[in-house]
């Protein structure tokens, strides 16, 4: 079963799953790319979730935060509920400071990121799915609104758990984990462009050495890593499911040539582009 909201006045919209064997996410292979991010929660047995290309064991009761750029298919889709939100409906960017650790949840350092229900999430999970139902029955000018609160109420409750399980999250003093996280998402909105650690260091008030400092006493990957890391899973998704040449994808992601591109790819993917494409 699927259930939408559209918004015509903000072109907001938002999409709620319930036992849909056709879930899935085409990414990059989208003919028309739309930015939805994705909440997936696992109300059947373990399975299979395949994810750019990579396959991993999404745990029974369970969530799982996806983001609209990822190529991602189910084992067993009708075991699932999901919701998904563009940037219209809600923006997590613009309200990550209410929500706290959002960078982390759809863009962290550690991805993809299980997050594992307790019973008592459980029964909160069932009461939010039976809650997110009784509001679609409203067909009035405050439901889009209703259905926003609802998905900041579930993007809490993740938060929170998370928090829990994650040593980073768990460890770090609040101060800190602003920091890492807000790289996260600065880095996401601007790695195609930026390749430097003073770009970001600049955005956080740092000098480039006190950040990469402060990511070691961390025992965080380096920021320049992490910065090429996520360069480089862009490349791999632009090579999966678009018919760009190198020269494109050099073009797309920043670099002055398609030489240095290949340069780079090769240096931290392992593959040279050609070789890579055709696996």
């Amino acid at each position: 079963m699927i259930r939408e909201f559209n918004d015509s006045n903000t072109a907001g919209r938002f999409i709620m799953h319930v036992n849909n064997e056709f879930l899935h996410g085409l990414g990059m292979r989208d003919e028309v790319p739309q930015t939805i991010n994705t909440f997936v929660y696992n109300k059947g047995e373990e399975q299979t979730v395949t994810i750019d290309e990579i396959n991993y064991k999404m745990p029974s009761k369970s969530i799982l935060p996806l983001v609209s750029n990822q190529h991602f298919s189910f084992e067993h889709p009708a075991a699932l509920l999901a919701w998904q939100f563009n940037r219209e409906f809600y923006c997590i960017l613009d309200h990550d400071a209410e929500v706290g650790c959002v960078g982390f949840l759809f863009y962290g350092i550690h991805h993809p990121m299980f997050i594992l229900l307790g019973e008592k999430e459980v029964r909160d999970m069932a009461q939010l799915e039976q809650t997110f139902g009784d509001e679609w029955q409203f067909k009035d000018k405050f439901q889009g609104e209703m259905l926003r609160t609802l998905l900041k109420r579930l993007i809490i409750k993740a938060t929170r758990v998370a928090k829990e399980q994650c040593d980073d999250y768990r460890d770090l003093p609040d101060d800190k984990l602003d920091i890492v996280r807000k790289f996260s998402l600065i880095l996401e909105g601007n790695f195609r462009k930026e390749h430097g650690v003073k770009f970001y260091a600049d955005g956080l008030n740092k000098s480039p050495k006190t950040l990469t400092n402060l990511f070691a006493l961390l025992n965080q990957q380096s920021p320049s890593k992490l910065i090429q890391n996520r360069i480089i899973l862009e490349a791999k998704r632009y090579l999966h499911y678009t018919d760009k040449s190198a020269k494109e994808i050099a073009y797309e992601l920043g670099f002055e040539s398609p030489a240095h591109f290949s340069k780079f790819f090769k240096s931290y993917a392992g593959d040279n582009i050609s070789s890579f494409r055709k696996k």
